[in-house]
């Protein structure tokens, strides 16, 4: 009997360690499905929408000192005024919301990178073509990037951050480098609020 019930823990504990750490793909096909489904309120679940504009603003706006950290004030009164001028005078990229869309972050879980947003339900891929599997790219206890490879090996990376023991957040897309198309005009998703 003690040997069926140290069977069961040692089972149970396999489960719960191979859950713990399977929860970001999980999270990852949870977030593609939902997409294709056209299922917001799943991707609220599974997306945080304000961490995922922040990490696009500067990869969009195609300028390289948005990406370095402002001069602190107390160390460089002078860079940090300067920076705070240059970001106000910068002409504004393409929106973030465009890549929030259902249709758009179907197009970045398929490998499209920047010209997701230039595709729509109806010209997107049939559902039945096989969509490429996530590798990792790094897998920590609160942090995993996912990685989906285009068919010329440019990347769009997805950072999935632990909110919970089993729960993953979509917090950070890093789009591969180049020009953004321009975005088709459309109506933000629900959940895209600024």
């Amino acid at each position: 009997m003690k040997r069926i019930i140290g069977n069961l823990l040692l089972f149970g504990l396999v489960v719960a360690v191979v859950s713990f750490f399977v929860a970001p793909a999980v999270a990852f096909f949870g977030i593609r499905s939902a997409a294709q489904a056209d299922d917001v309120a799943s991707l609220q679940r599974l997306i945080d929408y304000g961490a995922v504009r922040q990490s696009l603003r500067p990869q969009l706006s195609g300028r390289a000192e948005t990406l370095t950290p402002a001069p602190s004030f107390m160390e460089d009164p002078i860079g940090a005024v300067r920076r705070q001028f240059e970001v106000a005078a910068a002409p504004a990229g393409p929106d973030p919301d465009a890549f929030l869309t259902p249709d758009a972050l179907d197009g970045l879980m398929r490998g499209q990178g920047r010209y997701a947003i230039v595709q729509s339900a109806a010209t997107m891929p049939e559902d039945a073509e096989p969509a490429p599997l996530p590798g990792p790219k790094y897998w920590g206890i609160n942090l995993a990037r996912l990685a989906v490879t285009d068919e010329g090996g440019s990347e769009t990376i997805f950072t999935f951050e632990r909110r919970g023991p089993f729960e993953w957040k979509l917090v950070h897309i890093g789009l591969p480098d180049g020009p953004t198309p321009a975005a088709p005009v459309q109506a933000p998703a629900a959940g895209a609020k600024k």
